[in-house]
């Protein structure tokens, strides 16, 4: 008999993370370029990488899919930019 195989967790880059972030604080697309300083479909994008590592199919769901699988809480962290807080 095989051994059981477990999906590999996802890893995730920092400018991921602050979508999920920005994401879980209710932030549209737009939103999430203003703050980071990219365009609104570049935001979408980094969303569309966030749903396809996490297997999610709706962008609400990312950040309640990132917390089971980090058990990180994406809204215990700062909002801001990493090294931009004031």
């Amino acid at each position: 008999m095989l051994p059981m195989t477990h999906p590999e967790t996802p890893t995730f880059t920092a400018r991921q993370v602050e979508v999920v972030r920005l994401i879980a604080a209710g932030c549209s697309n737009d939103e999430v370029g203003k703050r980071l300083g990219i365009s609104p479909r570049t935001a979408k994008a980094h969303a569309d990488t966030l749903r396809q590592k996490l297997g999610v199919s709706r962008r609400r769901q990312i950040p309640a899919a990132y917390r089971a699988v980090t058990g990180e809480d994406p809204l215990a962290q700062s909002l801001e930019p990493a090294g931009l807080g004031g």
